[in-house]
């Protein structure tokens, strides 16, 4: 660990950043540290079924990277909470995906060599598309990812190290099929399913939370 192994206070910061002229609210958390750290942007849920930067996913997954220590930036997509403009079908939502991961950048504190993004069901899916053509994204982490054929189409020509993180009991995923299609990936490609977890992971959230912020801290060095 590069803190020396000391267990260091973390800051939260209510910040503002813009996406294709709308501002969006997020929460940076910053261990301290002596040196650059590396960092994630978290991705929420559903915005139409109640998914915000508020979910227990993504905090759960925020507090272990903060254990690393690694930064971490959870936001609202716009529509959601203190963001502006409305829902747009998951198609804006890649912009405020960009935004985040350039707000993340132009932070003196971060690493930008060991930048990574993860995101939950419909985070996961909104996610995807930028991992896919933006190169500073070094790692990448899919929660219960909604993934159609052409995705995984695109996703065999990505050598970017990956992980896929499904429910044994996932009503809306088909978790043996995301363990299939991702053996068949170039690079560092993972998937784990959690017995006994549904969509939801109500009572799992440590168990994913551990499973993300393992896989990221092998990916993005921090050791």
């Amino acid at each position: 660990m590069r803190n020396g192994g000391k267990k260091e206070k973390v800051t939260e910061e209510h910040i503002v950043f813009s996406s294709s002229g709308l501002k969006l609210e997020g929460i940076i958390h910053l261990p301290k540290c002596d040196t650059a750290l590396p960092a994630v942007v978290i991705c929420h849920p559903h915005p139409l079924h109640g998914g915000d930067m508020h979910n227990n996913v993504v905090m759960a997954i925020t507090a272990a990277l903060a254990e690393i220590p690694m930064a971490a930036l959870r936001f609202n997509f716009r529509g959601v909470g203190g963001s502006e403009g409305e829902y747009d079908e998951g198609n804006g939502e890649q912009d405020d995906v960009v935004a985040a991961l350039a707000f993340l950048e132009s932070l003196g504190s971060i690493d930008r060599s060991r930048i990574g993004l993860a995101g939950y069901s419909f985070g996961a899916k909104a996610a995807l598309p930028v991992a896919l053509r933006q190169r500073n994204v070094q790692a990448v982490a899919l929660v219960s990812p909604f993934l159609a054929d052409v995705e995984w189409e695109r996703l065999k020509s990505y050598a970017t190290p990956k992980l896929f993180l499904c429910g044994s009991e996932d009503g809306f995923i088909a978790a043996r099929k995301v363990q299939r299609l991702a053996a068949e990936l170039p690079g560092i490609s993972r998937c784990e399913i959690i017995a006994g977890a549904d969509h939801f992971w109500w009572g799992y959230e440590a168990r994913v939370a551990e499973k993300v912020a393992s896989f990221l801290k092998v990916v993005l060095q921090t050791e």
